[in-house]
């Protein structure tokens, strides 16, 4: 349960009942029952500008919104927020990036809305504080309950990778 470090012991007893009786994949698609419709970067990269527009209009513009199959879950990278400056001319150019693990097409709704949110939270806080997550909050209300589900559903898809491998 590499995924749900730092959460209460009594959570994790609850979550290892759910997975020794083979209930938490069950959980997860009652709660979670339908994949969104974003698979291209062409249709993330508008989705993520839907979401800008409407919380984020006075941000810094993004350059490029794309998923990543080079982002791996296991270094805890879900998505990426980068920016990238480079001197054109005389000046200095910044361009800002957004990156969504692949894995993300297949998802819920829900939980691409908190990898989306949580990256657009970093154009105006870079560090992970209160600050940071009230802007998330304001974003999807749903921001943490979203948050330990993804992080769940990560759980049960390793459990599924484990047990086709036996």
């Amino acid at each position: 349960m590499k995924y749900l470090g730092g959460y209460p012991a009594h959570l994790l007893q609850q979550v290892q009942g759910l997975i020794d009786e083979g209930k938490l994949g069950n959980m997860l698609s009652q709660r979670y029952p339908e994949q969104h419709e974003v698979r291209t970067d062409k249709a993330l990269y508008d989705y993520v500008m839907d979401l800008k527009q409407r919380y984020l209009r006075s941000s810094e513009p993004i350059n490029k919104v794309a998923f990543d199959s080079k982002l791996k879950v296991i270094q805890h990278a879900l998505g990426t927020h980068t920016m990238v400056s480079r001197v054109q001319g005389g000046k200095l150019k910044a361009k800002r990036e957004i990156r969504v693990a692949s894995l993300f097409r297949e998802a819920p709704p829900e939980f691409l809305q908190m990898i989306v949110v949580h990256e657009l939270a970093h154009l105006r806080q870079r560090e992970h504080d209160k600050a940071f997550y009230a802007l998330c909050t304001h974003m999807a209300p749903q921001y943490h309950q979203y948050e330990f589900d993804l992080r769940l559903w990560l759980v049960w898809r390793d459990l599924q990778v484990q047990s086709v491998g036996l």
